[in-house]
């Protein structure tokens, strides 16, 4: 899986957020647009970019993109 395909897929979650603020390091809890729905769209967005199940405890408890990226990696 490409880390900067993951990245811009992420950022296509957002509607109002610039994609430059949408960094590996980004802390995306911290996002303005960041709500429980942004949360499944990603998941979904896992679902049928990766084929992978991403769990909704996996978004709740990741703090930065990466660390996000890397769970989805590993699964």
């Amino acid at each position: 899986m490409d880390k900067n395909e993951f990245l811009a897929n992420f950022a296509e979650q957002f509607e109002e957020t610039d994609p430059s603020d949408i960094r590996f390091d980004t802390q995306y809890h911290d996002l303005d647009e960041w709500s429980s729905l942004t949360g499944l769209l990603v998941i979904g967005m896992v679902l049928d970019k990766y084929g992978k199940n991403l769990k909704a405890d996996d978004v709740r408890h990741s703090v930065t993109i990466e660390d996000l990226y890397n769970i989805v990696n590993s699964l």
